[in-house]
């Protein structure tokens, strides 16, 4: 390396920014987990540890006051790690104060702005907390002038915005970093600069890359490469139309071609590796910041995670930080009861916020779920209500996506954490960012699950090139479900619907849905959002192919079916139509439609959309009752739940359902018993009833309709066709 291109100070100090980031957060996450009871010898030391080495490393790259800050939280540690001092709450706060402290300085050290006053300030609570004597400020002596900050007590920890890592440099080589900007212990300059064994602590530094097998390149870097082989992809494309079109050469039959097309898929496939991490690696900041908002109003909850091993775009994660934020600290403050609260609903006096993420296909799928109250969907609808009168007509099903309206807030009073109603109105915009999708399931007393699904990368995406209404369109790949043959569709529950794996899913003409004619008859695709499907006819399936997407820019406004745009090989503009988008539009042109069918398809006047038909599905079983609660659905129903005959009769009381669908053995009320109690008032006399059992003798089906049921089906015989069927024909006859 020659001089010109040698690492400067700055250089050796973004990447120690970079590192400590990491360190950091593994610290706050293993201290929690000590917070919890798991004071086990090895997780103080590994807290020891990550102290000493952010330290160490801090000294080495010229951050001297970084590293007395450092080292007053090592000390407060070796207080514990030698037993001289127990893990109470005190310790715990002073720890994360002094790591917020860490986090806030490194940045200002990198930028070159003044942080001693700072730092000394940091460095005085942690050496209080030790219970030691205060520091000697020596600055006083050196400028006379400069007022010094007084030793301060601990303050109450609170959570500190993450501060953004600089860029690291492009090239770092193995050498001698430069000297410390202070007089520190030479082996810890040694270990922490190499990651070798940790001698002063006697513990073994887990193995680390080397500077030979890990290389540090700007994000940026990594970004135009993987947007320059997108573009060399869609170049190849049109070379590929070109000899088509001049040569008429079939580009796929020449080798050259083909090993071309092939290695451009490799390397676009390892340039997009190289962006990914793990999701889970946002869960130290998340889990903080549910301890943090516990403790602030007086509630107990336990963060866990699933999904340690999906991955997903640096940039897209990035943009996930904040609403994920905003959805953790919503489960505690909204959904997560009080103790007191907890216990007298049955419930432990602990409640639990999951992060649970997984990988499906190109896209990741992120779920934000509680075990508290739920969410009150008549209190939201009357809240919205009240500036918007359309809110009051909604179903519970549409009502419950009123809490992502902006201003829009239940909360009684106004706090640090709520009460001004743009949280979740946050969450939505920032989703649209990254092409994402949010959807809720709510069960009152039972907790609320958030589920966001956004694309692996904002890149590339393999798509599903078709024809509608003579246009072009691509789909991506991660979306589609199946392609199903041209087919004749059947109506059941008052739309058209075709079967897809024995399941019913609503079928529309894609250029119908896009405002662009009447529809084809040609091929079917069946879209997936996170819990619905919906197949849309169109003219010709085309291609798969890499599209490079990007944004329409922001003087257009977002377009609810549209993801962004690609180039055509001739040069045309690709629309990508988003699946979520196009569902929900299908839906409401569905609604529309059956409107003008009521109103005798005169003139324009507006009538309400005829209520859905609503069931109400009763099973202790949550995979049995989820299942019933999608078939239903999907085939246009409006559908509540109930575990058991106590809760279903207390759901009737609420709101008369048009069909009760009860399983039979369930703890409280059994479906028998349930039926009998319906039968026994008057004002239920006509509702029907289907029992939905794996109990198939005789003598149990003679019971059940001797209870009054009007159905009867087995289980083991279940078949969901069959079970729309019957479903259509007893509500057909009671309405």
């Amino acid at each position: 390396m020659s001089p010109q291109e040698s690492l400067s100070e700055n250089d050796f100090q973004r990447l120690f920014a970079m590192e400590a980031e990491g360190r950091l957060d593994t610290l706050v996450d293993q201290l929690l987990e000590l917070e919890k009871g798991g004071a086990t010898p090895e997780v103080v030391a590994s807290l020891f540890r990550e102290a000493h080495t952010v330290k160490g490393g801090a000294a080495v790259v010229g951050m001297p006051h970084v590293a007395r800050v450092a080292h007053a939280l090592e000390d407060l540690l070796e207080e514990v790690r030698r037993e001289r001092r127990g893990v109470d709450t005190a310790l715990i706060d002073a720890v994360l104060a002094g790591v917020d402290a860490i986090r806030a300085l490194i940045p200002l050290a990198v930028a070159g702005q003044d942080h001693e006053a700072a730092a000394f300030d940091a460095e005085q609570r942690l050496r209080i907390a030790v219970g030691g004597p205060p520091v000697v400020d020596d600055r006083a002596a050196a400028a006379p002038d400069m007022p010094v900050p007084a030793p301060s007590s601990p303050a109450p920890t609170t959570m500190a915005p993450p501060v953004p890592s600089p860029a690291p440099p492009a090239r770092a080589e193995p050498g001698a970093p430069p000297a410390p900007a202070r007089e520190h212990d030479a082996a810890d300059g040694v270990v922490e600069a190499h990651g070798a064994a940790d001698g002063a602590a006697g513990h073994a530094e887990p193995a680390r890359a080397t500077a030979t097998e890990m290389l540090q390149i700007p994000v940026h870097r990594i970004d135009e490469l993987v947007r320059l082989i997108g573009e060399a992809s869609a170049a190849t494309l049109r070379l590929g139309s070109a000899l088509l079109e001049r040569l008429e050469r079939d580009p796929s039959s020449l080798t050259e071609y083909r090993d071309l097309v092939r290695s451009l898929n490799e390397l676009q496939e390892l340039a997009l590796h190289a962006r990914m991490i793990p999701v889970m690696s946002l869960a130290p900041r998340l889990r903080r910041a549910v301890r943090d908002l516990a403790r602030e109003t007086g509630k107990e909850v336990r963060f866990e995670t699933r999904g340690e091993d999906a991955e997903i775009d640096r940039g897209v994660l990035e943009r996930l930080a904040d609403p994920l934020l905003h959805l953790v600290r919503n489960a505690v403050d909204h959904g997560v009861e009080a103790p007191d609260e907890r216990r007298r609903n049955g419930k432990p006096a602990e409640g639990t916020v999951r992060l649970h993420a997984m990988q499906l296909g190109s896209e990741v799928v992120i779920a934000v779920s509680d075990d508290g109250r739920g969410i009150d969907v008549s209190r939201v609808r009357e809240t919205a209500g009240r500036t918007d009168r359309s809110a009051i007509e909604m179903d519970d099903e549409a009502a419950l996506y009123l809490i992502f309206r902006s201003g829009l807030t239940t909360a009684t009073k106004v706090t640090g954490v709520s009460g001004r109603g743009v949280g979740l109105d946050a969450v939505r915009a920032s989703l649209n960012a990254v092409r994402g999708r949010i959807e809720v399931r709510s069960d009152p007393g039972m907790g609320t699950e958030f589920r966001i699904a956004v694309p692996i990368t904002m890149t590339t995406l393999r798509c599903l090139v078709i024809k509608a209404g003579g246009q072009a369109f691509a789909i991506p790949l991660h979306s589609v479900r199946a392609v199903l043959p041209p087919q004749t569709s059947a109506m059941v529950g008052g739309r058209a619907m075709t079967m897809l794996d024995g399941r019913p899913v609503p079928i529309s003409s894609l250029s119908a849905v896009l405002g662009m004619g009447n529809g084809s008859h040609g091929p079917a695709v069946v879209v997936a959002g996170l819990t619905r499907s919906h197949a849309f006819t169109v003219d010709e399936l085309v291609d798969q192919r890499d599209v490079v997407v990007k944004g329409l820019g922001e003087l257009l406004p977002r377009l609810p079916a549209v993801a962004g745009a690609g180039v055509q090989p001739d040069g045309s503009i690709l629309l990508v139509l988003e699946a979520a988008g196009l569902i929900e539009r299908a839906r409401r042109i569905d609604s529309g439609d059956r409107s003008q069918e009521a109103a005798g398809g005169g003139g324009y006047e507006e009538t309400a959309p005829q209520r859905a038909a609503s069931i109400l599905v009763v099973d202790d079983a949550l995979t049995v009752r989820e299942l019933q609660r999608s078939i239903f659905e999907n085939a246009g129903y409006r559908v509540r739940v109930a575990v058991n005959g106590e809760e279903a009769l207390v759901e009737i009381s609420h709101e008369r359902p048009d069909l009760v669908l009860t399983d039979v053995q369930m703890p409280r009320m059994d479906g028998f018993e349930l039926t009998e109690a319906i039968r026994k008032q008057a004002a239920l006399a006509s509702l029907p009833v289907i029992i939905l059992t794996s109990r198939g003798s005789d003598e149990d089906r003679r019971r059940g309709l001797e209870c009054g049921a009007d159905g009867y089906i087995v289980k083991s015989g279940f078949d969901q066709s069959a079970l729309l069927s019957a479903v259509e024909r007893l509500l057909g006859e009671d309405r």
